[in-house]
């Protein structure tokens, strides 16, 4: 997919918003879902020192987890130490996937509140084939920009013959630099590796903090391992019981919803470049979209790359993932319909990690290669042909976009371990977190997975954005603070207002 679920580029989106106001085979076997591990003794923790409080170490994990014996692959990890009296660990997990829970966690004094860091260590790892810990690769940071670049929104034969060879070379290139990964990628094997970790931290039961797709994560280690949780938080819920073009065709409406929340409230300022109603504003920025494709926006950063039409859909829905960012929305739109594509460029590279001297995190070639082998996508370009046709009807801005993000995994060389039912039987409570015009996790999302997991509970928030804990709901804050501190559980279906 090409709209990665991640918490972290909130955080990269938040610094930006400020600096610019001035303020398959080999696959390991699910087998028995409780206290099932991979059978590797516990390894101890050697922690050292890495700046600003923090704490780092390597865990040393199966490769494959079915032979516990075998290859071993190290995970990154890395701790902000508890500054009260200590109940144990709380992981954490950004979401992606691809992104990086290490990086998530140096800005833990942000992402959890000061009463869970007084209470917990707070820990963050990089998932098995993310940053630190043995990351997929698979083209050079010149090709990744061509592959970015191309119309994944193809209205013509030739455009989908270039997007058809682009996601095979990319493909190719997985295969050729990482293939002895690509079958050990998957959310179960990282919730294998989260189990070790817990037990190498020396917590009896698990207390979690999982964002976006780190929901799915969450989801599948109380699937695995009921018996083991304490407190699961999972803000921003993914639905693991739809197919992946479901999945992506419902988050291409989320999109749909977000931009017209943001146009609702564009049109109420002055500085808006819109008049008139959300439809024609719509109709504008669908204009926007078209002109692109036929003639890119400039673009003033030092590399000049052209600003064509997936560089402004990426860059159109990244300050959607934040209400904060609406501004910055408004500016880029404003430059855009003057043919200046440079904002809503840097948007693009917050979103896929891509940093300013042109190389990029491995983010969007771990996000390929985990949801390539957690799910079974169709074979034939022609599927994700017409899923694009159907997706125009409830998406026309993002569904053709989002719908054919996916074509990598058509071509993808390990065949795909996908999870039938996620439902934690036996689990403690799971608290469930939705935000009711979440562009990237629909809302719809959150109350499915709380009806699955059978200890599921929902809270809802009525908010905009992607994810709701510190976002600014102190209802959302005091609930999930709450759980994780005191296990004091919600009713279930419990409502937060909407941020006055």
């Amino acid at each position: 997919m090409r709209l990665h679920r991640t918490a972290a580029a909130l955080t990269a989106l938040a610094l930006f918003t400020t600096a610019c106001s001035g303020a398959g085979a080999g696959a390991a076997s699910e087998g028995a879902k409780a206290g099932k591990t991979s059978g590797s003794p516990t390894t101890a923790l050697a922690w050292a020192a890495c700046g600003d409080g923090f704490e780092c170490a390597k865990l040393a994990v199966p490769l494959d987890h079915g032979e516990p014996g075998g290859e071993k692959i190290e995970i990154s990890v890395i701790r902000l130490p508890a500054t009260g009296k200590r109940i144990g660990s709380i992981l954490i997990n950004p979401g992606g996937p691809g992104a990086s829970g290490v990086d998530y966690a140096r800005n833990a004094r942000s992402v959890l509140s000061d009463a869970v860091r007084a209470r917990f260590d707070v820990v963050g790892f990089d998932p098995r084939g993310v940053g630190g810990s043995s990351p997929v690769r698979c083209l050079p940071s010149a090709e990744l920009d061509a592959f970015n670049a191309l119309d994944s929104s193809p209205d013509s034969p030739e455009e989908i013959t270039a997007l058809e060879e682009g996601a095979r070379h990319y493909v190719a290139g997985c295969e050729a630099r990482s293939g002895k990964l690509l079958s050990h990628v998957g959310t179960a094997d990282a919730a294998r590796d989260m189990d070790l970790l817990r037990a190498a931290l020396g917590d009896e039961r698990l207390t979690y903090l999982g964002k976006s797709y780190g929901t799915q994560l969450g989801a599948v280690y109380a699937d695995l391992f009921p018996e083991r949780v304490r407190a699961l938080v999972l803000d921003g819920a993914v639905d693991p019981s739809l197919s992946p073009l479901e999945m992506n065709a419902t988050q291409a409406r989320g999109f749909e919803v977000a931009l017209d929340a943001f146009l609702e409230d564009c049109l109420t300022l002055a500085d808006c470049p819109f008049h008139g109603t959300v439809k024609s504003a719509r109709d504008q920025i669908a204009d926007l979209l078209h002109r692109t494709d036929q003639q890119p926006l400039t673009n003033r950063t030092a590399d000049r790359r052209p600003v064509g039409e997936s560089w402004t859909i990426l860059g159109l829905v990244t300050p959607l993932y934040d209400r904060q960012a609406w501004p910055i929305l408004r500016r880029a739109l404003t430059e855009a319909l003057k043919g200046d594509g440079t904002t809503l460029l840097r948007m693009a590279d917050l979103l896929i990690d891509r940093h300013r001297d042109g190389s990029y995190s491995n983010q969007t070639e771990a996000n390929t290669a985990i949801n390539c082998v957690d799910a079974a996508f169709p074979h034939s370009s022609a599927d994700f042909a017409a899923a694009a046709r159907e997706s125009l009807r409830d998406a026309p801005l993002f569904g053709p976009y989002i719908m054919w993000g996916a074509l990598p995994c058509a071509y993808w060389p390990v065949k795909p371990v996908p999870r039938e039912k996620i439902d934690a039987p036996g689990a403690a409570p799971i608290l469930v977190v939705g935000t009711e015009r979440d562009p990237a996790t629909p809302y719809e999302w959150a109350k499915s997975l709380a009806d699955q997991l059978s200890s599921g509970v929902l809270v809802d928030f009525d908010g905009d954005g992607h994810t709701a804990y510190r976002s600014g709901s102190a209802c959302v804050d005091r609930l999930v603070d709450d759980y994780l501190v005191n296990l004091l559980v919600p009713k279930d279906g419990v409502h937060c207002p909407k941020i006055s």
